[in-house]
């Protein structure tokens, strides 16, 4: 293996926490652990949200920082495995971007550090204490760093703009429909009905 560093000791520190805390929040959404909504519970919340159809993407997400967690704790695929819980943070951060940025008025601040860290994991590597080490690094190839975080960005701009477009979608069709009763109400000239008028 040889000598272990101090940085190595750190890397894990960082990739222990981050990566047991993501696998935490993954199986709430997968299976309900720790009180989370399983997959209904978070497939409404990600409809309501506009990430649709709520379901696969609620699955996808709950899926993504689960392997993408434990994997960082392992140390194994460690720049497919940073990206994934970095892309997946990264479009939680944007979803908290209107309040702010501090987590205590449910602001960005607790996904955006996840996402940044996981993202430095990717990378920088896992350090000598890891299966990527252990199995020469065969997952964990210096072009694989590169792609994997080159990839986030514009994966995380896709899946926001398609939640903005559908969104947008449905507050025009609500202005149409609620424009249509407005004018239903009003007659169909556009005037107030005015009955018993001589």
């Amino acid at each position: 293996m040889g000598r272990v560093t101090i940085g190595d000791a750190a890397a894990l520190a960082v990739r222990a926490g981050i990566g047991a805390t993501v696998f935490a929040h993954g199986t709430q959404k997968l299976f309900g652990w720790f009180n989370g909504g399983g997959p209904e519970g978070t497939a409404q919340a990600f409809h309501g949200m506009g990430y649709r159809p709520g379901r696969p993407m609620a699955l996808t997400a709950g899926a993504s920082e689960a392997a993408g967690g434990a994997a960082l704790v392992l140390g194994l695929g460690t720049p497919a495995a940073g990206a994934a819980v970095a892309g997946t943070m990264a479009v939680a951060a944007e979803l908290h971007a209107p309040n702010g940025f501090f987590n205590t008025e449910g602001g960005l601040e607790y996904p955006a550090l996840i996402a940044l860290t996981a993202l430095s994991i990717a990378a920088s590597g896992a350090g000598r204490l890891s299966l990527d080490h252990l199995t020469g690094h065969v997952l964990d190839q210096p072009w694989m760093r590169a792609v994997a975080c080159a990839a986030v960005v514009p994966a995380v701009a896709l899946v926001v703009a398609r939640k903005r477009r559908l969104l947008a979608r449905e507050a025009k069709a609500e202005a149409v429909v609620e424009a249509e009763a407005h004018k239903d109400g009003n007659g169909t000239d556009g005037l107030p009905d005015v009955e018993g008028t001589a």
